[in-house]
């Protein structure tokens, strides 16, 4: 039984229906929507104060896709209370409310876990798959960009200068997090933020590089690319990774598709991703199919925990605590004018 805090993109979008295709059942909800949920999850229970909803003995899990200011105060809530706590991403808005979260949940033996979906993108399966063969040789460069297209700043909390508000909190976990499943953790980096839009309050831009020995590893995003540059460009020692288009889950979910569904999580051939290989003092070029995506293996990597059936969950809460720490370190770096040292 699960209790969904917060009912915006985050709750309606990817969590009620990824829990539900994991066979969960979401029965208490935290939201100001209840027109939606009477539509979406009817035998759903409609709580007002999300506190009261953190602590109820009668939900098993707790999943929280609420601001990111209140990720804190509502995970240590549940955890106190001896539930199992789900995060959207960003884990926390620092790296001290993310250590005390974790303590929180080993003194209460409970699972704790952060939503780091984009390990499950279709495009980064694909990427995965050809570095562990391999084919790339030794990866020397590799950007990966998240790039839309928002000129007018909308009046939301996301837009706000509050705490965990900007692009990079926003777009930065998913990044930051795809990078260090791929290379561990990086020798040093050093960061910009942009903020580029007239009015706005936050970032809306930011680049990031971070350096591991000879590899450099280039993150970035902005609210301004009409013509957005391809989602990822990766060079080795014995070939290139170029892909363009970005996962369509997201897109499907919003249009009501689910997984199961027919062509649920398939790219189109278009988006295919571009493998060039050196052989001798030639280059072969070939195009290679899209991994489908599977955003439903979190859950279903949650529910195997919570049941005993796995040892850890899908994304672990230390993992997401190092997120946290590169974007603070970052944070300090466009501060600063500086770069970084990781190394300790």
């Amino acid at each position: 039984r699960v209790g969904l805090i917060g009912y915006g993109l985050a709750g309606r979008v990817f969590h009620a229906p990824l829990l539900q295709a994991a066979g969960f059942e979401v029965t208490r909800v935290a939201t100001g929507r209840s027109d939606e949920i009477a539509r979406d999850l009817p035998a759903a229970i409609v709580v007002s104060d999300p506190i009261s909803l953190a602590t109820c003995v009668d939900v098993d899990l707790v999943v929280i896709a609420s601001p990111n200011d209140t990720h804190y105060p509502l995970a240590m809530a549940a955890l106190r209370a001896g539930r199992a706590v789900v995060i959207d991403k960003p884990f926390t808005t620092t790296v001290a409310e993310a250590d005390e979260l974790i303590a929180t949940a080993q003194t209460h033996g409970c699972l704790l876990s952060v939503f780091h979906n984009r390990r499950w993108d279709s495009d980064f399966l694909t990427l995965k798959s050809v570095i562990a063969r391999g084919d790339l040789g030794e990866v020397v460069s590799y950007q990966c960009r998240f790039d839309r297209y928002r000129a007018e700043v909308r009046d939301r909390w996301r837009e706000q200068s509050i705490p965990g508000a900007g692009l990079f909190f926003d777009l930065g976990p998913h990044l930051i997090d795809q990078a260090l499943q791929l290379f561990g953790w990086p020798d040093w980096l050093h960061a910009d933020m942009q903020y580029q839009r007239a009015g706005t309050q936050v970032d809306d831009g930011f680049q990031l590089t971070m350096g591991k020995g000879r590899q450099r590893i280039l993150l970035g995003g902005t609210m301004l690319a009409a013509a957005p540059e391809p989602k990822f460009v990766v060079h080795g020692t014995a070939g290139s990774f170029v892909k363009s288009g970005i996962d369509v889950q997201e897109v499907q979910l919003k249009a009501g598709l689910r997984p199961g569904d027919a062509g649920f999580a398939e790219e189109p051939a278009s988006d295919a991703a571009h493998v060039t290989k050196v052989r001798g003092e030639n280059f072969e070029t070939a195009v290679i199919p899209t991994f489908r995506g599977e955003y439903s293996a979190y859950y279903a990597g949650i529910r195997a925990a919570m049941e005993g059936n796995a040892s850890q969950p899908p994304v672990l809460a230390q993992q997401a605590r190092d997120t946290m720490r590169i974007i603070e370190a970052a944070r300090r770096s466009h501060r600063d004018g500086v770069r970084i040292s990781l190394a300790e």
